[in-house]
């Protein structure tokens, strides 16, 4: 086993293979990125609190020296931000699998190609190429995902979800106030679920998408720029569902808000002889 005591700016590059990234930060700024070359820990600040760099058997773990039993309870009483803030930055090879924690701050994890996992507690995720199965859950703060494949899994409490210019074969978002916004190239044979208990969804995919939609909102709205989609008001909570299928309908797109509007938009299909029309 390797082991590191990091006080200061310091980098560190790994010669022995690394299969696993396990990181539990405090406060600060993380940024993950999957790399063909080897692997490295960039830190450049840490506050009081070090840092400890550890790998063994293929697992690189990166976290504070003494992290605090309560993190949450202890951040609201404004005890952590001084003592243990840090700004790391770590490339490990695309296939390592990650788990990543941090209470407060942002986060940025990029080029991966497994298995991603990232927790915060109150701050900003960044996900950019990712692959594999990915997992975000944020209690307070804002989520965007770009050119993500595979398996996607969103959740805040009180956040806007985006999700744009990717095509997973599966997404669940799930916003409990806040909104979820989604741009999505052809989704041919995707599974798609959204749902937000206050606050509106927003789904814009192409002209020439397949899909089977399902639309329901209990005191919203609903509009559409597909023709094919239609639904009405029943009862008397004005509960409203809009359903159809777009193309073959290989794919499902489901989408649910409770007090928000859900808005299908209509993405015109590039001409491919047109350079300038291309997204």
């Amino acid at each position: 086993m390797a082991s590191w005591t990091v006080d200061g700016p310091q980098r560190i590059t790994l010669d022995e293979p690394v299969t696993r990234l396990d990181v539990r930060l405090v406060s600060g700024r993380l940024n993950v990125v999957g790399t063909d070359g080897p692997a490295r820990v960039d830190v450049t600040r840490v506050s009081r609190r070090p840092l400890v760099v550890e790998l063994r058997d293929g697992r690189l773990s990166v976290r504070h020296e003494r992290f605090p039993r309560w993190p949450g309870v202890l951040w609201w009483l404004g005890q952590l931000r001084r003592r243990f803030r840090a700004e790391v930055s770590v490339a490990v090879p695309a296939q390592a699998l990650a788990d990543l924690h941090l209470v407060d701050g942002a986060l940025v994890a990029s080029g991966l190609r497994r298995d991603t996992r990232v927790d915060v507690t109150s701050g900003q995720v960044t996900l950019m190429g990712l692959r594999g199965r990915t997992t975000a859950k944020v209690v307070s703060g804002p989520v965007e995902a770009l050119g993500i494949g595979g398996e996607l899994d969103l959740e805040t409490v009180s956040g806007e979800l985006i999700l744009a210019d990717s095509a997973p074969d599966r997404v669940r978002a799930h916003a409990v106030s806040g909104s979820i916004t989604c741009d999505l190239d052809n989704p041919r044979g995707s599974e798609i679920k959204l749902s937000a208990i206050s606050g509106s969804i927003t789904v814009r995919v192409r002209e020439d998408s397949d899909l089977s939609v399902h639309l329901h909102t209990t005191s919203g709205r609903i509009t559409s720029g597909f023709p094919q989609i239609c639904g009405g008001q029943h009862g008397f909570g004005a509960v409203k569902d809009s359903h159809g299928v777009l193309g073959g309908g290989a794919g499902k797109l489901w989408a649910s808000a409770t007090s928000g509007s859900i808005a299908l938009l209509a993405r015109p299909v590039p001409d491919a002889d047109d350079p300038e029309d291309l997204p």
